[in-house]
This record gives C-alpha cells, sequence and structure tokens, in this order.
C-alpha cells in the first residue's frame, strides 16, 4: 500500500502518456483492494476513496465528495486530531484497534494507517491518504470460513445417514404392504397402514433433510424477483401485528441462481422471522450490494446481500454458532431443519448464510455471488 501511496502523485502540468497509463494503473489497484482507502485534505475534507470504502460507510464517492471529516464519522474530533498531526509533522501515522464510528452503520474496529502525501509543485494541495484495515471483517471472514465448513460436514454425515436409513426403511414400508395383504382382518390392516404411513413420513423428513438432488438450474435472475416473491408470500401469510417493509437497492445486477431453490431458501429464513416476533412486531426484507467482498475463502467482485431484520427476541447466544446445523432450534414447535436447508441452497450457489442476533434485532444475512455466469 506505502507504493499505491507514492505512486498516486501525478503532476498534472506535465501528464503525458506514461503519466496517464500510470493513473489509471493505481486507479485500477485502489479500486479492487479489500483495504478502506481514503484522501483528505487539509480542511480535513475528502477528495476521493476506493469501493472498499465506500462499502465501509454504507455510500457513493458522488454523495460524500467534498464532505468535511466531521460529517463522514461520529468522534471526528479523534480522526482530525491524528490528521493534523501527520500534516504538520510530514510523518507516517498507524493507529491500532481504533473504534471508528460511522453514521448510520454504528462502529467498526479497525487499524488506521495515515500517510502523508505531498503534492507536485509548490500550490498543491497537502493531502493525507488514510487506510482503514476492518479488524471485524477479519473475524468475520474466520466465522464464514467455520460456517462453511461446518455446512459441509453436516451435509457429509446426512448423506451417511440417509444412506444407512433408506434401505432398511424401504424393506421394512415393503414388508409392511406385503404383511397387510396377507391380513383379512380390516382392524389389523389398520397397524400395517400406519407402518408404511410412518415409513413414508421419515423418508420424506430424510429427503428434507438432504435437500434437492439436482444441481440448480441456473439462469440470470434479478434478486428482487426473489425477493418479491417472498414479500408477497410472508405478507399475506404473516399474522395482523406483523409488519413486513422492504428496503431494496435497485442498483444490484442480475446474477446467475435457480431462482426457484433460491426463493426457496429466503422463504424459510423469513418464515422464521415472523415465527420469531411472536404476533407482534416488525420483518423487513433488505437488499444492498457489496463490492470486493470475500466469502469464505473466495474474493468475488460482487456480492449482492440480502438481509432479513426481525425485532423478536433474538437467537439465543449459545446458538447462533449451531442454528444451521441440522435439527437444532430455539423453538419447542420448530424442525430444526429451514434454517439447516436455507444454507444448503445457498452454499449451492457459492453463497453463505450469517446470522447476527441480539434482542430486539436479530439479521440473517444471505450473500450471494454477482459475479458468476450462466453456463459457467
Amino acid at each position: 500500500m506505502r507504493m499505491v501511496a507514492k505512486r498516486i502523485r501525478v503532476d498534472e502540468s506535465n501528464a503525458g502518456p506514461r503519466a496517464t497509463r500510470r493513473s489509471f494503473l493505481d486507479r485500477a489497484v485502489l479500486d479492487h483492494m479489500t483495504t478502506a482507502v481514503l484522501l483528505f485534505d487539509a480542511v480535513p475534507s475528502l477528495v476521493d476513496m476506493n469501493p472498499a470504502a465506500e462499502e465501509l460507510l454504507d455510500t457513493s464517492l458522488n454523495k460524500v465528495r467534498g464532505s468535511p471529516l466531521t460529517s463522514l464519522f461520529t468522534e471526528a474530533r479523534v480522526y482530525q486530531g491524528a490528521l493534523r498531526r501527520v500534516l504538520d509533522t510530514g510523518q507516517p501515522l498507524t493507529e491500532r484497534d481504533m473504534r471508528l464510528g460511522v453514521p448510520g452503520v454504528g462502529t467498526v474496529t479497525v487499524d488506521c494507517v495515515l500517510t502523508p502525501l505531498s503534492g507536485a509543485g509548490s500550490g498543491a494541495r497537502s493531502l493525507v491518504l488514510v487506510e482503514f484495515i476492518a479488524l471485524d471483517r477479519h473475524k468475520q471472514i474466520s466465522r464464514e470460513e467455520r460456517l462453511v465448513a461446518d455446512s459441509e460436514s453436516a451435509r457429509q454425515v446426512l448423506r451417511g445417514l440417509a444412506h444407512e436409513i433408506r434401505n432398511p426403511l424401504g424393506g421394512l414400508r415393503g414388508a409392511a404392504q406385503l404383511l397387510e395383504r396377507e391380513l383379512a382382518d380390516e382392524e389389523l390392516r389398520e397397524y400395517t397402514r400406519v407402518i408404511v404411513h410412518e415409513a413414508d413420513r421419515l423418508q420424506n423428513l430424510m429427503d428434507r433433510m438432504l435437500g434437492p438432488r439436482t444441481p440448480p438450474r441456473l439462469r440470470a435472475v434479478s434478486i428482487h424477483e426473489v425477493t418479491e416473491r417472498v414479500f408477497a408470500l410472508i405478507s399475506a401469510e404473516a399474522p395482523q401485528g406483523v409488519r413486513v417493509e422492504k428496503d431494496y437497492d435497485p442498483s444490484i445486477p442480475e446474477l446467475a441462481a435457480d431462482a426457484e431453490l433460491l426463493i426457496q431458501a429466503v422463504l424459510n429464513v423469513a418464515r422464521n422471522a415472523v415465527e420469531a416476533v411472536e404476533g407482534r412486531g416488525q420483518v423487513l426484507l433488505r437488499t444492498r450490494i457489496h463490492r470486493q467482498f470475500t466469502i469464505g475463502q473466495r474474493h468475488h467482485r460482487l456480492v449482492a446481500r440480502i438481509d432479513v431484520v426481525d425485532d423478536g427476541p433474538g437467537v439465543p447466544e449459545d446458538l447462533q454458532e449451531r442454528v444451521f446445523h441440522p435439527l437444532v432450534t430455539g423453538r419447542h414447535a420448530g424442525t430444526g431443519l429451514g434454517l439447516s436447508i436455507a444454507q444448503s441452497l445457498v452454499n449451492q450457489h457459492g453463497g453463505l448464510i450469517e446470522c447476527e442476533s441480539r434482542p430486539g434485532h436479530t439479521v440473517f444475512s444471505i450473500l450471494l455471488p454477482v459475479n458468476n455466469r450462466c453456463g459457467e
């Protein structure tokens, strides 16, 4: 990053083809970085920032270019003092484990590196390059990798379990049907019908646990085609005391997906949210776009995010790490399959479902890569 900080200075008074190529390279490097990079002048106000910084601030450069630092961060005097020290001394500064407050987003723990940039010529502005390295995001990536591994382990266990159960289950059902044909007493036949019915119910349970047996049939899908179907369904199903709201980002491009499988995944999560508010509260469907985002160990240029937010009592802390495991549920009436199936369906699209919960605010975030293509 230090090399980028030095190369970003271009003497525009003598800018020729070589300088133009260098400027383009610098811009391309910055745009593909996962570290948030912002450029401030001596005011200090924002001069430029990369897409990772737009992601951190949950806004676009066009909206905030020229804004004073005080409008970008809460408790901005701390950061303003650090910027002033760098400008006065001409020396870089590093702040570790800094609590960065972003209006409308919350507080993020970051390492902050400030680097002074001297302008070209005596009349050039003094600038400071600020790098925010989100430590919370590093922890989140580790958690995502664990979720992916846990999900795959659970599927392997279920496949093995299904294989061990299906053969004797089929034999049991067949034997019951043969026995029924030999019985003349109608009352005795009723017992064999119970055996067949329970065998079918267990088979259906196994099928639900394993999820679809065929791979997703990919086509170009708007994420809002999915959310609108789910919104209509849960709005019709929700009790009268539950408000169902939506907040969409219309800029999200299409992605290659199986729309029916995604609808099922989002619907499972949304129905859980409706049940969680216990007849009185709010469920919100929200969509956003991430740039230069990592899911597990794979980096993606664009990732679509569907948030299902509810104001219910929250997921107990001891269940949050296990809530996507089969047969794990925090409700007496729950089967513990809805979230497990949803996670499996999203995993088939190269995505992941995350959960963050506290009393009064639970968010299930469905992350889906946008930079995949039909037929790949």
